[in-house]
């Protein structure tokens, strides 16, 4: 299913559970979050996004465990993960929202050339969250910067409709 697909698909299901959207993004910058837009009524379930791409802003705006992300580094699972909780539990409290009704996607990872924190270019990590479930899945995905970009938008814009479907 393309992009734009899969976006409409998941406000729907949103829309059809009574739930909002708040995401966190490093690798994508913002790609998850205009895919979401780009659907006409949005903004329904959509509350807001960050664009988390430097490391600092992982800790500053998301609150994401220094220690973690000096052990680990910032193409983490666990730190895809405390992303996709973070977002979803500051975007509920900052929305006046339960932060049982907001789904919290997120995405880390190298989309190259070089590789980060000794992972290689395309080494991706996107995360879904509500409530206490949590889902992260890795991906190594092969193309230049673009490619890898693109795929990731896909990828959690699946995870988080996979999400869903399981409620």
């Amino acid at each position: 299913m393309t992009e734009p697909l899969l976006a409409e698909a998941l406000i729907e299901s949103l829309r059809q559970r009574g739930l909002k959207l708040a995401v966190a993004e490093s690798l994508t910058g913002g790609q998850i979050a205009s895919r979401i837009v780009d659907v006409p009524g949005a903004s329904d379930v959509f509350l807001g996004g960050v664009v988390a791409y430097a490391t600092a802003a992982k800790t500053g705006m998301l609150g994401i465990s220094t220690g973690l992300l000096e052990s680990r580094g910032a193409v983490d699972a666990d730190v895809a993960a405390e992303m996709a909780r973070s977002c979803a539990e500051r975007f509920a409290g900052s929305c006046g929202v339960s932060k049982e009704k907001v789904l919290g996607v997120s995405s880390t990872g190298v989309a190259g050339p070089a590789s980060q924190d000794g992972k290689p270019a395309g080494t991706v990590f996107v995360a879904a969250c509500l409530g206490e479930n949590i889902q992260v899945l890795e991906f190594h995905f092969v193309g230049d910067r673009t490619q890898v970009r693109n795929q990731a938008t896909a990828e959690a814009l699946n995870l988080a409709g996979s999400l869903l479907s399981q409620l």
